[in-house]
This record gives structure tokens, sequence and C-alpha cells, in this order.
């Protein structure tokens, strides 16, 4: 028996809360998913290359059929984007700021430029030095301060790979043009 007055809430889940609440669209959004819908259509011409429409069993078949769902998703998102009101910045930030602030904060620029470091030194310093290198200065990157740790960490994973890929697998991995002039 409810008590006289009493209020009964009703409660909401977590979901529902966020369902009640209104997207607003981010600076380089729309930018973002034509950038995506060209990258699919790139996808699907160069899928349908491979050998057409000739059949359902050719080796073109599943490339284009997957970059014609990705088109179609692309599609899709492009006008969920555009119907969504765009989110107001600070007043005297302009829209390229409120994009590079959003999409562009330090940490995922640093890590882009280690992944690029390490794709350059892999050819040069092969791929247990180039890997090692990458591996502590992912772990400072994100976080890890413990210098000893990540150099320990990182010297237990190259090895535990290279010996699964090269000598289980029998996978030749780079072994770097300046190492190799060094031990010649």
């Amino acid at each position: 028996m409810a008590r006289r007055g009493a209020t009964h809430k009703t409660r909401t889940s977590p979901l529902e809360a966020i369902m009640h609440i209104q997207r607003r669209r981010l600076a380089g959004e729309v930018v973002f998913a034509l950038l995506l819908l060209a990258a699919s259509l790139f996808l699907f011409w160069h899928s349908y290359k491979i050998s057409g429409f000739s059949s359902f069993t050719s080796a073109g078949a599943y490339p284009m059929v997957t970059t014609a769902v990705m088109s179609i998703s692309a599609i899709i998102i492009l006008f969920q984007t555009l119907r969504v009101g765009r989110v107001e910045g600070e007043p005297g930030q302009s829209l390229i700021f409120q994009f590079y602030a959003h999409v562009t904060p330090t940490l995922i620029v640093a890590f882009t430029a280690a992944i690029i470091g390490y794709m350059l030194a892999l050819e040069q310093l092969g791929f247990i030095l180039s890997s090692y290198v990458f591996l502590v200065i992912s772990m400072w990157l994100l976080g890890s301060r413990k210098l000893m740790i990540n150099l320990l960490v990182s010297a237990a994973m190259i090895g535990f790979i290279y010996v699964v890929f090269q000598t289980i697998f029998s996978v030749v991995v780079p072994k770097g043009t300046l190492i190799q002039g060094l031990f010649k």
C-alpha cells in the first residue's frame, strides 16, 4: 500500500538517459564524413577493377561487397551528420581551431609521430631494435614512467615475438640495412 502524498520516481537506465541527450555536430565532422565517403568510393572502384561484375565467385566479388557496404554506410553517416545541428564554440574560436583541439590532442600527435618514426626506422634498424625502441617510447607516451620496467617488458615482448614468428612460424623479420652493415 502506497503512502498518500508520496511521489513515485521512475527509474531511468543510463541508456535511456543518453538517448534523450540531443547530439550536436562537432567541427570537422562533415569533412570527415565526406572523406569517409570518398575513401569508400575509391576502394569500391579499385575492387571493381580486380575482376568487374563477372561473377559472384570472382576474386573481386568480396571486396566489392564490403566496399559497397562501406559506401552505403558512409552515405548514411553523411546524411545523419548533416541533419544534426552544429555545436557553438567558444567566442572567438574558429572552426579550424575547434577541429584541431578535438581531433589532434597532443597524445595523438605524439603517438602518430612515434608510428611514423617506427615505420621509417624499420628498414634501417631492423625489426628487433626498431620495435624495441617503439615499445619503450609507446609505454612512456601512454603514461608509464617506470623506465626499467618499460625496458624489461619491451625486451620480453620482443623476445617472445621473435621466438614465435622467427622460430615457430618461420617468418622472416627485417634485419635492417644498418645492422647488417655492422656485422659484415
